[in-house]
């Protein structure tokens, strides 16, 4: 009895992940020139954004900072 229960709680659940696992990887293709350059422009776009906010998150705390500490 204990060993069914066993195989529905653990093996089975690792059975059905490691069929949907290969299912996925054998979908997944590698992207062509226009997909990746495509991909690569809008990462760096975000990039870009991320760093703009960065700074400006920084450029404002420097003397909202001076007046806090009073220097």
């Amino acid at each position: 009895m204990e060993k069914e229960g066993f195989n529905e709680v653990l093996i089975e659940p690792l059975k059905q992940f490691a069929k949907d696992s290969i299912h996925l990887v054998k979908k997944c293709t590698k992207p062509d020139r226009k997909e990746f350059t495509n991909i690569a422009k809008a990462t760096g776009v975000g990039f870009l954004i991320m760093g703009f906010i960065g700074f400006f998150v920084k450029l404002v705390h420097i003397p909202i900072n001076n007046i806090l500490v009073g220097q």
